[in-house]
């Protein structure tokens, strides 16, 4: 009857079809809409700056699917996690990944700034916890494929060869780096990280 409220379960998820229309806009946006829409400018300098690292090191093609997947990676938890999709297990899981990430950055700070404290195997295992909490997290909501993105994106930051290439002391990635630091101290200080 006109006027009444479709019973739940009745076949008509809106929130879900909502969920599912955002994650489907958000694979046809590009990378630079994505980035402007969802990622605000300091953040968006440190990817840059990670880009020129990576496609230094990697070439071009694979630096752009880094970068396109960490994107993609951000966005959509924040999607799910403002359409309020995570159980207060996982809320529980972000918290820690949050708390761990936030380790990791200090650590990269640290490591930067003072010399000869750079440790690779310390660093490479903080990166590697991060990753096996984020697919703790979306383990539930995201497809294989996003969790393959995850894969790639952390494989390639905790590669021992590229972590001895960047924080190499008088390496050719030392100015970059600076600046990434820079504007990491300046998220932490934000709130954003």
């Amino acid at each position: 009857m006109p006027g009444e409220m479709a019973e739940a379960g009745a076949g008509f998820d809106s929130k879900g079809f909502g969920l599912k229309a955002q994650k489907k806009l958000l694979s046809k946006m590009s990378t630079r809409k994505i980035l402007k829409a969802f990622i605000d400018d300091t953040t968006s300098r440190v990817l840059d700056n990670l880009y020129r690292i990576a496609k230094d090191y990697k070439g071009k093609k694979e630096a752009e699917k880094i970068m396109k997947n960490i994107i993609k990676i951000v966005v959509k938890i924040g999607i799910l996690y403002r359409n309020d999709q995570f159980d207060t297990h996982e809320l529980t899981i972000a918290e820690q990944f949050k708390r761990k990430f936030r380790s990791l950055v200090l650590t990269i700070i640290s490591f930067h700034e003072v010399d000869f404290t750079f440790d690779r195997n310390y660093l490479s295992g903080l990166i590697n916890e991060c990753s096996e909490m984020l697919h703790k997290l979306i383990a539930r909501h995201l497809t294989a494929k996003s969790q393959g993105r995850v894969d790639n994106v952390f494989s390639f930051f905790s590669e021992a060869n590229f972590l001895e290439v960047m924080f190499s002391p008088d390496g050719k990635y030392k100015d970059t780096l600076k600046v990434i630091v820079k504007d990491l101290e300046k998220m932490m200080d934000d709130g954003i990280l």
